[in-house]
């Protein structure tokens, strides 16, 4: 049994087709041809050739190694991975059956690979970093193998996807460029800085901390702040309005729940009651653990009521405003801005 990673497009825009149809896509447009009728690799890089030329020939062959991987080397029984793009999570599943070419098919879902997703939503907290660097490759298709990672993915999966972290947080876990390269590519630095303040926020945040957190980014976006002390809250985590004494509009509620328990719809009816008592026009429902389906189908009809923060949001904003956050919060979270060369295929 392999490990294999496969994206669901650059931005994501995949994601949910895979997920509702239970298959992986390659998805590389315009690639009608049947991968099972192409012999070698060689015949490959001339198909590409021919459909996408012009491109330069190291992209061309990047291109022909993943696709060989996807239509050749990817087995029934292996599991693919497939990181999300809209929640700091992954999904885990199990091929079922063999290659799949679909000249019909709308493009670009030509190609396809039946999958059973045994897992899905799987926080990115539980994996340990040197896998994390590992699933952040820029590949589209590539195997995961470095560091024994097949063996230790699976007893993470026997233990309901939890366990002890085996490596610490440091740069000395970041991979040097060759390794990242022999295996999948160059790393998604970002991508990496942002499981290890992940981490760094799950294990010195954890309870009533989260709250904190969330307070400094509204203080830093203008808003002054009313948080609830420690103990029964009655559903009200923190309270916030603009203007220096609070009574500007909106007025905002605002429900924090740390660790992983993955928030259901309850939890989105007990806000939407509090909202009410409190005078308040719309409200955040903070997650840490992520929202259960029933609770992510009310964000169309609550757009208007209620925003959504789970990891993503929650690192996303305060990466926007640290900068303004108070200095003993920036103390305890410490952060430096590094800029680097963003490279294209």
């Amino acid at each position: 049994m392999a490990l294999w990673l496969v994206r669901a497009g650059k931005s994501g825009e995949y994601e949910q087709k895979f997920l509702n149809e239970d298959k992986v896509y390659l998805t590389w447009d315009g690639l009608k041809v049947n991968l099972e009728k192409v012999e070698t690799s060689d015949n490959l890089i001339e198909n590409l050739n021919g459909i996408y030329s012009g491109q330069n020939p190291n992209t061309i062959r990047n291109w022909s190694n993943q696709i060989w991987a996807f239509a050749k080397s990817i087995q029934k029984e292996d599991w693919v991975i497939l990181p999300s793009k809209f929640e700091r999570t992954v999904h885990f599943g199990k091929v079922t059956g063999p290659y799949v070419y679909d000249g019909k098919g709308k493009n670009p879902y030509y190609h396809s690979l039946g999958v059973n997703w045994f897992a899905r939503g799987v926080p990115r907290t539980a994996f340990d970093q040197d896998i994390l660097n590992s699933f952040g490759a820029f590949l589209t298709i590539c195997r995961i193998s470095r560091n024994n990672a097949e063996d230790r993915i699976i007893a993470l999966s026997k233990n309901g996807w939890r366990g002890s972290h085996s490596t610490t947080i440091s740069t000395g876990n970041i991979p040097n460029d060759s390794e990242v390269m022999i295996e999948s590519g160059i790393i998604n630095l970002e991508e990496t800085a942002n499981d290890q303040i992940a981490e760094f926020i799950e294990r010195r945040f954890a309870g009533h901390g989260l709250p904190r957190i969330i307070e400094g980014i509204l203080k830093a976006k203008g808003f002054t702040v009313y948080r609830s002390p420690e103990g029964p809250d009655n559903g009200v985590d923190l309270l916030a309005a603009p203007e220096p004494y609070g009574f500007g509009s909106p007025r905002i509620c605002i429900q924090v729940k740390s660790g992983n328990v993955v928030v259901d719809r309850p939890t989105l009816d007990q806000l939407v009651g509090v909202m009410t008592n409190v005078h308040a026009e719309q409200g955040i429902l903070v997650s840490w653990g992520g929202f259960k389906q029933t609770v992510k189908k009310e964000e169309r009809d609550k757009f208007f009521k209620v925003r959504f923060w789970g990891q993503k949001e929650i690192i996303s904003e305060l990466l926007e405003n640290y900068s303004r956050l108070n200095e003993d919060l920036k103390a305890e979270i410490p952060l430096k801005q590094v800029w680097t060369l963003v490279l294209k295929d």
